[in-house]
């Protein structure tokens, strides 16, 4: 009987979906194919749940050749706020072989989303930031504000402080209490974000914000600001930025809600003024000068949830791992 692998996100994690360097490694070799015409995606399919514009199902299918040989598709239900204990975001990956379409397997991929977002900003900080970082300001308290201090934890180990902000200051003491303890790097809350943003070389904002508070003040030189969440940075802040950057443009462009593209939608940011994107930054070894302000602005690329649940199930037959369904 032919059968297919379905991994829950413990499964995942026992086959390596926290594994960091993996992670950076499938970022790299993923645009690499994607700059290569072996790896590809389509505009996502979107379904409204409601008025509140961050209510929403959608399916982003694409495929990643070479060796991930995988077609794909993430099938995820946003909702504003968790409802009761579920979480707010639920998501499944399902992954067939590329080479002939057999069905391999799927996974519990919230936890990989966040994984790939985080390493994607890692990917960009390194490149944007070649002299490492003193400082970061992350703001907001939730599932990607966790996966990025893990990752700020984990890949910038020389750090010297994290400054923490959200709306809601209380969320703040989970975020610390489940961080790494024997990191090195101080974790500094703050009630006030002026105070929080102060210091920080990166900016990296991971809410879900409906309305912009990032402001153009925000804005300094070396500054590199990361727009993570859902509509945190005011188009005067984008304005003040000496040079844009994005993971990608594409067809999102004329329906995402990320403060970049409801810019360009309202005739305010013209496309030709994205210095660079993920492909330039990582494979060209494009550069920004030292001193000038920056912003980047993450979609979230559903090329990279593919390649990471591909490399998730293959860990996992490998390791046995998972349950065994059938798939006919």
């Amino acid at each position: 009987m032919s059968t297919i692998r379905h991994l829950s996100r413990a499964d995942a994690i026992k086959a390596g979906a926290l594994d960091w360097a993996a992670a950076l490694d499938d970022v790299h070799a993923t645009i690499r194919l994607l700059r290569d015409g072996k790896a590809g995606m389509i505009a996502e399919s979107v379904m409204l749940l409601g008025a509140d514009p961050r209510n929403k199902a959608y399916g982003l299918p694409a495929f990643v050749g070479g060796d991930y040989d995988t077609a794909g598709l993430k099938w995820t239900v946003h909702r504003a706020a968790p409802v009761g204990d579920l979480p707010s975001i639920s998501s499944t990956t399902i992954i067939n072989r590329l080479a002939d379409g057999a069905p391999v397997g799927t996974v519990e991929s919230a936890l990989l989303t966040r994984m790939r977002t985080a390493a994607v900003s890692a990917a960009a900080i390194r490149a944007l930031k070649p002299g490492g970082i003193r400082s970061a300001a992350l703001l907001g308290a939730g599932a990607h504000a966790q996966t990025h201090l893990d990752m700020l934890l984990s890949l910038f180990p020389k750090s010297e402080t994290i400054h923490l902000w959200n709306r809601t200051p209380a969320h703040l003491d989970r975020l610390i209490g489940e961080a790494d303890a024997s990191a090195a790097t101080r974790l500094l809350p703050h009630a006030e974000l002026a105070e929080a943003v102060a210091d920080a070389d990166v900016i990296i904002c991971c809410t879900s914000a409906p309305q912009p508070f990032v402001d153009a003040p925000m804005v300094k030189p070396g500054r590199l600001i990361m727009q993570i969440g859902f509509h945190e940075v005011m188009f005067e802040t984008i304005v003040a930025t000496d040079i844009v950057t994005v993971d990608l443009w594409g067809d999102f462009a004329e329906k995402s809600a990320k403060s970049l593209f409801q810019m360009y939608r309202a005739g305010q940011f013209p496309a030709e003024r994205v210095a660079a994107d993920l492909p330039a930054i990582l494979l060209d070894g494009w550069k920004p000068p030292a001193e000038a302000s920056l912003y980047f602005s993450s979609f979230g690329l559903n090329v990279f949830d593919i390649a990471f649940a591909a490399r998730i199930l293959r860990n996992a037959e490998a390791m046995n791992i998972g349950t065994l369904l059938p798939s006919i």
